[in-house]
């Protein structure tokens, strides 16, 4: 899914919604909303940095992973 939409992107303007942190973590710029308000924007390092909501859902939906395979090894 990832390299399809990478793929039908190169060279358009393409408006992406997710949920999954991991679809638009390669995007060039990243809005962030939260209940209907635009809270923050930047690109995937910058909005990790900043420590704000884009950061909490990400440790959210990717730490946790990180953490376990870290924990097996």
């Amino acid at each position: 899914m990832q390299e399809a939409l990478t793929r039908l992107s190169l060279g358009r303007t393409t408006l992406v919604i997710a949920h999954r942190l991991a679809t638009v973590r390669d995007a060039d710029k990243i809005v962030v909303m939260q209940q209907g308000l635009l809270v923050d924007q930047g690109r995937h390092e910058d909005l990790i940095a900043r420590s704000g909501v884009y950061a909490d859902l990400y440790n959210l939906q990717f730490r946790p992973a990180e953490q376990t395979h870290a924990a097996a090894d």
